[in-house]
């Protein structure tokens, strides 16, 4: 670990108190762990960073996993290899969590990539789906090796650290004015969760979010808008598929999902564990969802990646205030992630009986800490104000160019402004 000392994040511990990532906290007037005491599970968990795991797996279920199933649909998938699948990026994302977040003591969130199923959308009916795992697992190992090399996290190190805030902050964008365009399609239910959460805000802080989501769900009983049907529970069955590799899908699938996922997923997670004050190691990171993604990929795993939004939601103050003790949501999420991926598709009808606004507004009010972190982060040098705003501003549009995120591009353009208004800049100008 680097002697550098870092400039200190919003929501990081006060001054004289040990980094996040540190596996020996001192003690801290809040009750935090005593220097030189092992923190224990149980006793740094917390209602709110066990909310924040649940909120995050209740985003990803609503959201990113109807782009697999789509997926799954345009290939020709029969049930039981969609049932596989699902388990797979489940269990794969899970296992990531639980192991990484307890392995580093930071809120370590796992996922599958979203860009990589929406590459799938369109590629995966035009080849045989043990062709496509072949791929899948030539892509699990081509990141593994990326990861472990640390090519990738050196490249992370040379951004400034305003460009990632400012990154950061405009991936969360979207998901802050969600809330109130949810109140346009939902008024009642978007209300009723804005209004509790700032309610909650003013007299119960740490449990915010889930009387947000309380509300939320009343009030989406109150206007019946729930429409969950489960007829019946029944446990996953694995099917594990013989690869096939063939040039075409490694160009057609292999190589659009690696830069997708590392460009897309990777690159934006390890911003938000550093932009929240930690000191993510990333061959360990990006090594271990390699692997594990190229141990699932027989059963349907296309790739398991850090999160970026979801991890937002579990690294930010909503979570717990003390840094420290944030690893428990990524525990918490993990563990959410194995019950679900052990009953294959069955329990996703439940997420999927969520009002899209509802999921919305809660997602939107448990990043407001996130977001408000980013944007200081994206600020607070005026030298490097210019390059954020553009990194912002990329970031929070959209764009989507090559099959590439917005998140690389605000990244990509951030750095070249950058490095156009600050290194390349004559002594003369720069004394001015």
């Amino acid at each position: 670990m680097s002697s550098k000392t870092p400039t200190p994040h919003p929501d990081a511990a006060p001054p004289g108190s040990a980094p996040p990532e540190r596996a020996e906290p001192a003690e801290a007037a809040d009750g935090s762990p005593a220097s030189g005491a092992r923190p224990g599970l149980f006793r740094d968990a917390s209602l709110s960073a066990v909310l924040a795991g649940f909120v995050a797996v209740v985003v990803s279920y609503s959201g990113p996993l109807v782009i697999v199933l789509a997926a799954a649909s345009a290939g020709h998938l029969n049930t039981a290899q969609t049932s596989s699948w699902v388990w797979a990026i489940s269990i794969g994302s899970g296992l990531t969590c639980i192991g990484l977040s307890l392995r580093t003591k930071m809120p370590v969130i796992t996922a599958w990539s979203t860009p990589g199923a929406a590459l799938l959308v369109t590629s995966l009916g035009a080849y045989s789906y043990a062709e496509a795992i072949g791929a899948f697992i030539v892509t699990g190992l081509v990141i593994t090796l990326v990861g472990l090399t640390g090519v990738f996290g050196w490249l992370m190190r040379q951004v400034p650290t305003a460009v990632v805030s400012a990154m950061l902050a405009g991936i969360l964008f979207s998901f802050g004015t969600g809330v109130f365009t949810s109140l346009k399609t939902a008024p009642l239910i978007a209300g009723s969760v804005l209004l509790a959460y700032l309610l909650a805000k003013r007299w119960l802080p740490r449990y915010a979010v889930l009387v947000a989501l309380a509300a939320g769900v009343a009030a989406s009983a109150v206007s019946s808008r729930l429409d969950i049907h489960l007829d019946r529970i029944e446990l996953a069955k694995p099917v594990l598929t013989t690869p096939e590799f063939s040039v075409a899908s490694l160009i057609g699938i292999a190589v659009p999902m690696i830069l997708a996922t590392l460009a897309s997923q990777n690159a934006p997670g390890m911003a938000v564990l550093t932009a929240s004050g930690y000191q993510p190691k990333d061959r360990l990171l990006i090594g271990s969802t390699g692997l594990v993604s190229t141990a699932l990929a027989p059963f349907g795993s296309h790739a398991i990646n850090l999160a970026a939004i979801t991890a937002a939601i579990c690294t930010g103050p909503e979570s717990h205030r003390d840094p420290k003790r944030r690893y428990v949501a990524g525990v918490s999420c993990g563990a959410f992630y194995l019950l679900i991926g052990a009953f294959g598709s069955t329990l996703v009808v439940l997420f999927a009986g969520l009002p899209k606004e509802l999921v919305a507004a809660v997602a939107g009010v448990a990043l407001l800490g996130a977001l408000a972190g980013g944007l200081t982060g994206a600020v607070k040098e005026e030298k490097d104000r210019e390059a954020a705003l553009i990194t912002f501003l990329a970031t929070a549009s959209g764009l989507t160019l090559f099959g590439i995120g917005s998140a690389f591009w605000g990244l990509l353009f951030g750095v070249i402004a950058h490095l156009v208004l600050t290194r390349f800049r004559k002594p003369a100008e720069a004394a001015k």
